[in-house]
């Protein structure tokens, strides 16, 4: 049989339990069998109440994680949330790099409910780099029509500058490549530019002269097919329209922007360079609806799906 895909729930006093429930609770029961969720049981029993799906909650495969005084309140920042989704994500890591579970699909954190706990770390990117032991891993958004990878994420604009060196550029641009590699496409892949028209020939910047377009040159004598810099105001456009299948981003807004634009509901969240295979949804923990019901579980479902599609393809490094 092969391995079931896990599913991490997020902090518990969010949106997790209940896109979890809708989205398996409209799976045959033989599909269901697929996936393992790392959570709690009471704060699936407390998002079943809301919900009625009707499902038998002793039937899922679920990984139990204890947490003091659960069910939690919805919509409360708790340091015993943040505790819960360390644990949630350590166990399926642990699993994971055991090859006990095909991947992992991770339901969202609260940082700030994280960081309360001790586990300080900007995110699941940073926290899965550190739990796997990789040098370091990139974000890439995936959607129908436009897909972007990051040079950077979670830091300041003034630290994304100086961290699109020559060396972090291509790392990024050979990862998009080896990842679109992997799903059976040689991806067309453009390179933001950092710099309003790029620098303008130094008048707005030097630094896509100094760094972009050098590491441009370098993946295009491995043989890559990437672009650029191009300028960041219609790269993405044309990433839309069909010219290019990924668009290298410079720093966190530039990449997230568009695709939230174009792909709010659908876009997946993917880490790419780790031993082991991670999406996730592309939102927040909702405190503000979390309980009422009225979570919608469409982002999930794309998340699993190409969790799916990644189990079912060789991995690059291997």
């Amino acid at each position: 049989m092969t391995a079931p895909i896990g599913i991490t729930m997020g902090d518990p006093a969010g949106v997790g339990p209940e896109i979890i429930l809708r989205s398996l609770a409209a799976l045959r029961p033989a599909e269901r069998a697929r996936y393992r969720v790392f959570g709690n049981r009471e704060s699936l029993a407390a998002a079943e109440t809301v919900l009625r799906t009707g499902m038998d909650l002793a039937a899922l495969d679920v990984h139990h994680t204890d947490i003091p005084g659960a069910p939690l309140p919805f919509g409360k920042l708790d340091d015993r949330g943040g505790e819960a989704c360390f644990r949630f994500i350590k166990a399926a890591v642990d699993q994971a790099m055991a090859g006990a579970i095909a991947g992992i699909v991770t339901a969202p954190i609260n940082k700030a409910a994280l960081n309360a706990a001790g586990h300080h770390y900007d995110g699941h990117t940073g926290m899965l780099a550190a739990l796997t032991g990789a040098k370091s891993s990139f974000m890439l958004l995936a959607s129908e029509r436009l897909n972007v990878i990051h040079v950077s994420t979670h830091v300041s604009l003034r630290d994304a500058i100086g961290r699109a060196t020559v060396e972090r550029v291509l790392a990024t641009i050979r990862a998009g490549h080896n990842h679109f590699l992997r799903l059976g496409r040689k991806p067309r892949i453009a390179v933001a530019g950092i710099n309003p028209h790029c620098g303008e020939g130094g008048l707005f910047g030097t630094e896509d002269d100094s760094f972009l377009a050098p590491a441009v040159a370098l993946a295009q004598t491995e043989g890559i097919d990437v672009q650029g810099p191009i300028s960041a105001d219609t790269v993405y456009h044309r990433a839309y329209q069909g010219a290019f299948d990924l668009v290298i981003a410079q720093y966190h807004d530039q990449g997230h922007i568009p695709i939230k634009l174009v792909a709010f509901d659908t876009a997946v969240n993917v880490s790419v360079g780790l031993p082991i295979d991670r999406c996730s949804v592309d939102h927040g923990t909702a405190f503000d609806i979390a309980g009422k019901g009225i979570a919608k579980n469409i982002n999930l479902d794309h998340a699993l799906a190409y969790a799916r599609r990644m189990a079912a393809s060789p991995r690059a490094e291997q």
